[in-house]
């Protein structure tokens, strides 16, 4: 009888009394976008046409689906034209998607989170809520209150020894800061007892045992689950993810079995644990400052309140202070206890290789993880990308562990391969004809900078790219500070293989001269030399 009903009352309004769920997908989108979650109703695939404006969308929607009663509407959140004529078409019906398959329903009833998610804000943060607010959530943080120590190669008569935390350990070489603390170790290791207190995050055995060649014994915390909001904390939520009481009390108690009275926290946010010397990967109120300056709002004056007010207080606070550079020191203001030991590369491991001829192929090196990053790959895929003429450039990005995670766009463009971990670049090195550092909020230095110097690679940046390295615009390197810029000077490089091979020559000298693993191990161990204990 009420299906009977229903069939009579839907036949007086001109419609199938069978609702159906609507995709409407362009490019590369397929249909498959919602048969995956609604299965049991009949699918209608529409794709908007490139010449039409939202309202002629619309109405063609309108037309087209008059017949039917709409249940649901996928659109994707990266086409507004159609995400618009969607929500003007079938309101409170819309599903956004993004093309990763993030998705979600927007509806009044959840404005606040449906504004949010059209922003990009991840989804997976939308629905947090602070603890101080809702103490009775059930999604919480979960953070190690305990170390596991795994043995290494042992303490040996005679040796001084020390203590380094870290947020990550070390190897694989999964990102710049661990191929830093993982040489930079290995080097001090001849003459240094190392306890290496640092978390885990999916290494298997065999890394840890690959750890322990160089220290004398680690400490391994399990990886953080932090799940507050990121403006919710006074202090830099980065602070709040690694730290705990119980950690700290551990490792005081570590320290004090083994004599160790010197400990080097490598980090910014560790800075809570306290320690002899606080390592500065980047001046990382410097980095907010930028983002500050350049898209101000009131969520980046928040971080840049937190990080200058916590960093400043960890600089007063620690006797010895390591930058990356003259310019991350001058930064710090604190010059009577600031050292600089920089970065460096491997200059046995990446030797000079001679480039294909011909080739256009760019390659960008950099960690989704560390989110200036993310900014240098939207810099370079949005704006720069775009205003390049030359049809047979290609540009592979190696974007580190898990890159969906901190951004889930995926290139459209076959010309663009975006890889994750890669435990070897080297190969890559060698395939490419020019190595781009888009970066447009950076600071400290960029291994991946060193590294193309080291392979004879030439580079196109922009200015704070290479900030610090000595590299002279013209001469070993190609600045650019603005995305036009950055696609003719690609361009000039690719058609000018003397040019290429002069600043690629004086870079890999200018590596050679300054910027060794072993040198700046004997600069590690002067340090600690310096210090009490």
């Amino acid at each position: 009888m009420k299906q009977r009903l229903k069939r009579w009352l839907f036949g007086l309004l001109g419609k199938d009394p069978e609702a159906v769920v609507v995709s409407l997908v362009s490019g590369a989108v397929h249909g498959a976008t919602l048969p995956g979650l609604v299965v049991d109703r009949r699918h209608v695939v529409i794709e908007p046409k490139p010449e039409e404006s939202t309202g002629e969308l619309w109405l063609r929607l309108r037309r087209e689906l008059a017949p039917f009663r709409v249940a649901l509407c996928a659109a994707p959140l990266d086409d507004r034209r159609a995400l618009w004529a969607a929500l003007l078409a079938f309101p409170g019906k819309v599903l956004a998607f993004h093309r990763s398959g993030e998705r979600h329903h927007l509806r009044v009833r959840s404005l606040i989170a449906s504004v949010l998610f059209l922003r990009g804000t991840d989804p997976d943060r939308i629905f947090l809520r602070p603890r101080w607010l809702c103490p009775w959530k059930k999604d919480r943080s979960v953070l190690p209150r305990s170390w596991r120590e795994i043995p290494g190669r042992g303490f040996r008569p005679g040796k001084p020894r020390v203590a380094v935390l870290s947020p990550y350990t070390p190897w694989p070489l999964s990102h710049g800061g661990a191929v830093r603390i993982h040489h930079l170790l290995s080097e001090a290791s001849r003459e240094f007892d190392i306890v290496l207190f640092a978390f885990e995050d999916g290494q298997a055995e065999a890394d840890f045992a690959r750890v322990g060649q160089y220290c004398a014994l680690l400490e391994i915390a399990a990886k953080p689950r932090y799940r507050e909001p990121r403006w919710s904390t006074l202090l830099p939520p980065e602070a709040c993810e690694f730290y705990t009481p119980e950690l700290e009390a551990g490792m005081r108690t570590v320290m004090a079995r083994h004599g160790i009275t010197q400990l080097q926290v490598e980090y910014a946010q560790m800075a809570r644990y306290g320690g002899e010397v606080l390592v500065e990967h980047d001046v990382t109120f410097d980095l907010f400052a930028q983002v500050h300056r350049r898209t101000p709002s009131l969520g980046s004056w928040w971080d840049l309140f937190r990080w200058r007010r916590f960093e400043h207080a960890a600089f007063r606070r620690y006797p010895r202070i390591v930058a990356m550079s003259e310019a991350d020191a001058a930064r710090i203001g604190h010059p009577e206890k600031t050292s600089v030991i920089p970065n460096g590369v491997d200059l046995l491991r990446f030797r000079a290789r001679q480039a294909r001829p011909g080739t256009a192929k760019l390659l960008f090196v950099g960690s989704f993880r560390h989110f200036p990053n993310v900014r240098a790959y939207r810099f370079l895929t949005e704006e720069v990308w775009p205003l390049l003429r030359r049809d047979d450039v290609t540009l592979t990005v190696v974007a580190g562990p898990e890159p969906h995670l901190y951004w889930p766009h995926r290139p459209e463009d076959p010309r663009i391969t975006l890889l994750g971990f890669v435990a070897d670049v080297q190969p890559l090195y060698e395939e490419a004809a020019v190595v781009v550092i888009p970066t447009v909020v950076s600071a400290g230095t960029n291994l991946k900078a060193l590294e193309a110097m080291a392979m004879e690679r030439p580079i196109v940046s922009t200015p704070s790219g290479v900030a610090g390295l000595g590299l002279v615009d013209g001469e070993s390197v190609l600045l650019a500070g603005s995305a036009l810029d950055f696609a003719r000077a690609i361009e000039r490089v690719c058609g000018d293989a003397g040019l290429a091979a002069g600043m690629a020559s004086r870079a890999r000298q200018l590596a050679e001269a300054e910027y060794g693993w072993a040198a700046l191990g004997r600069k590690q161990e002067e340090l600690w030399n310096c210090q009490p204990g």
